[in-house]
C-alpha cells in the first residue's frame, strides 16, 4: 500500500511477527499483512489469518479504551491535531451514516469494518464506534467480527490471485 515495501521492513522478524507488526499499521492493517504472509512469507492460510487477525486487533482494543481522553486532550492543546481530527471524524462520519440509516448501527460497524478498502478497516471503524458512542466493549465485538470477514474476503482474492497467475 503506497508502495511501502513491509517485507523489507520486517525482514529481521520471523515472519508471524513480521505479519502482525503490518498487520498494526494504520490503513495497511490486515489488507496488506495476510498478502504479504501468503506471498512473501509462504506462511499456509491459517497461520497467516490468524496472525493478521491478531496483529489487526491489537492496537483497536487500546484505540477504544482510550481515543476519547486522548482526542480531547490533544484537540484542546494542539491546534494541528483539532484540525486533523475534524477532517478525519469528519470522513469517518460521512462514510459511516448512510449505513447506520439502511443497516442499523451494529451491522453497519461490522460491515464498514470488513470491506477491505482503505480508510474502512478496523482504526476507522474504532473511531467510527467512538464517534456514535458505541460501547468500548461491544465495539471490540463488532469490529473483530469486521476484521475476520475481512479476512476471508482478503484471502479469497489473494489465494484466487495466486490460483489464476501460477
Amino acid at each position: 500500500m503506497f508502495g511501502i515495501n513491509y517485507a523489507e521492513i520486517f525482514k529481521n522478524f520471523p515472519p508471524e511477527a513480521a505479519t502482525a507488526l503490518v498487520a498494526m499499521i494504520p490503513i495497511a492493517e490486515l489488507r496488506v499483512a495476510l498478502p504479504v504472509a501468503l506471498l512473501v512469507y509462504g506462511m499456509s492460510f491459517w497461520s497467516a489469518f490468524l496472525w493478521s487477525v491478531l496483529g489487526n486487533m491489537v492496537p483497536i482494543f487500546f484505540i477504544v479504551y482510550l481515543i476519547k481522553p486522548v482526542v480531547d486532550f490533544l484537540m484542546k492543546h494542539w491546534g494541528l491535531a483539532r484540525r486533523f481530527f475534524n477532517w478525519w471524524f469528519n470522513r469517518v462520519r460521512r462514510k459511516f451514516e448512510d449505513g447506520i440509516l439502511k443497516y442499523g448501527i451494529n451491522l453497519a460497524l461490522v460491515i464498514f469494518v470488513a470491506i477491505p478498502l482503505p480508510l474502512t478497516g478496523a482504526w476507522s471503524g474504532a473511531v467510527a464506534a467512538f464517534l456514535f458512542g458505541i460501547p468500548p466493549r461491544r465495539a471490540l465485538i463488532l469490529i473483530a467480527i469486521g476484521v475476520i470477514i475481512a479476512g476471508i474476503i482478503v484471502g479469497l482474492i489473494t489465494g484466487g490471485g495466486l490460483y489464476l497467475f501460477k
